[in-house]
């Protein structure tokens, strides 16, 4: 779909559809307001009937009104006005989407951007209404036979906006809205896919495949061979267990000075996770196809960054292996050397994402990162403590989980800082090795934090536990895109 801003009447505008946003209370918005000036109380008298009261997700499609040159006009409850925030507005401008996508109207002028929404600027209004159009937009059926049709789709969407002043700053936010969806699309993309195609060989060939589309990415590949010759015992334990070999994907995106320090987002890539040797129950085990969504948000991101080419160095790392049960697998009890040298006791199979991070937290230190924020699927204990709301976050620094909260705040993709208290570590001792990989039930997610701490003493550290928020189950079961929009709002404030 296409986007475009304007300013002007809205009531005089031709167009296929005009939103407008009606409070509780049946309060019109200033360009609902407008349209019942120039219709004699048109919308007023149907408001006074208590067709549209303005609650919240409430719409009502009126056609033809009086005085007007538009088809249709869309009234968009939008709840109590005091507490329309960035959360509701962009549900709202999602649910106007997939209306208006059903009605046959090809075109619409959206005036949401005009409302008051607590805490954001026009730029904001302006990204999050194409951010929520794109991603309700979304479909994954690359796999159907038979794919879905929409009979007249909805193809063009203006934004209207106060004054031809701001129209810069509004393509400016058009533009980065649609990097950051096209990123997202492809992480849902890569994470949706079933576990027969996308391999660690496919994120290799899709990270190749980036680098072709755009000249500003470059891709290296570390192959299972040369992990193991290099010391990645850790990951390679994983690996191992699989027919499929694992690999180390880098993809480097240069916008910035040649000695700009980069910013590192590392993620893990289990592109089927069974458990291994500790095998996962069998039901739901489907999902974890998804075990690869922190590795889906690198290349995301890395797919932004090039869209939007913002002039900051920026590295993404995939740790991509198969975590199968198998002769070759490792086992219980079995202790490994990672590429950091320091020895793990394996206790539990099904705690593998740690240990391909480890090595690939390692292995980023060639880079003399700037910052290095890891991403991925860690841990079920993730969801007891935050649900689907928030992703965790843990860091050995303190500017830079502050860093991550502000993002978050600003990109409406929402994060909650655990701790890393020294006390955790308790839980990861080992009688026969340096330290085990698995802490015991008790804070599951701050232990495994505290096991990837140990790899990144040399630089600044952040991890996002992502297992909550990287997909959906149920009837919605799919990937969300989380957390590309926290990843690419990162960027775009360190490259202002």
């Amino acid at each position: 779909m296409e986007f475009f801003v304007k300013s002007g009447n809205p009531e005089k505008q031709k167009t296929g559809c005009l939103i407008v946003g009606v409070f509780e209370s049946r309060k019109l918005s200033a360009p609902a307001q407008q349209i019942d000036d120039i219709s004699e109380g048109y919308i007023n008298a149907i408001v006074k009937r208590g067709d549209m009261e303005g609650k919240f997700g409430q719409t009502l499609l009126l056609h033809s009104i009086p005085g007007t040159s538009c088809d249709r006009v869309l009234l968009v409850g939008c709840g109590k006005e005091r507490e329309f925030d960035a959360i509701k507005y962009k549900e709202i401008c999602g649910k106007v989407i997939k209306l208006l996508n059903e009605t046959g109207a090809t075109d619409a002028i959206n005036t949401l951007p005009l409302l008051n929404v607590k805490g954001q600027e026009l730029y904001s209004k302006v990204r999050f209404a194409v951010e929520a159009a794109n991603n309700t937009l979304y479909l994954f059926e690359q796999l159907k036979s038979e794919k879905s049709e929409t009979r007249r789709p909805l193809r063009k969407m203006t934004l209207f906006i106060e004054s031809r002043a701001d129209l810069q700053e509004s393509e400016s936010a058009i533009r980065h809205a649609c990097a950051i969806t096209a990123g997202q699309s492809l992480t849902r993309d890569l994470a949706n896919l079933p576990g027969n195609i996308c391999n660690p060989t496919f994120l290799a060939e899709t990270a190749e495949q980036l680098s072709q589309d755009y000249s500003s990415i470059t891709t290296n590949i570390i192959d299972e061979a040369e992990l193991k010759e290099m010391g990645a015992g850790a990951f390679v334990s994983v690996s191992q267990g699989s027919d499929q070999p694992g690999k180390l994907i880098c993809m480097e995106y240069n916008g910035g000075d040649k000695g700009d320090k980069p910013i590192v987002f590392v993620g893990k890539g289990i592109t089927f996770d069974t458990g291994g040797i500790s095998l996962k129950p069998g039901a739901k085990m489907d999902e974890m196809k998804f075990d690869m969504g922190g590795a889906a948000s690198v290349f995301g991101a890395i797919k932004s960054v090039a869209e939007m080419g913002l002039s900051i160095n920026v590295i993404g790392v995939v740790a991509a292996a198969e975590n199968m049960p198998s002769g070759k697998a490792s086992r219980p009890g079995d202790v490994v050397t990672s590429l950091s040298g320091q020895t793990i006791e394996i206790l539990n199979t099904d705690a593998e994402g740690r240990l391909v991070l480890c090595d690939a937290l390692t292995y980023i230190d060639k880079y003399d990162p700037e910052i290095v924020i890891d991403i991925a699927t860690l841990t079920g204990a993730v969801i007891v403590a935050l649900g689907h709301e928030a992703s965790g976050v843990m860091s050995n620094n303190n500017s830079l989980a502050n860093e991550i909260e502000t993002a978050s705040d600003m990109a409406t993709d929402r994060v909650w800082r655990l701790p890393l208290w020294d006390e955790y570590h308790q839980q990861l001792k080992s009688n026969v090795a340096d330290f085990t990989n698995l802490g015991g039930q008790p804070a599951g997610t701050i232990t495994a934090g505290c096991f990837l701490s140990k790899f990144t003493k040399k630089y600044r550290w952040a991890h996002i536990d992502i297992a909550g928020t990287a997909w959906k189950s149920g009837a919605e079961k799919g990937a969300t895109g989380r957390p590309v929009p926290l990843l690419s709002q990162i960027m775009l404030n360190r490259a202002k």
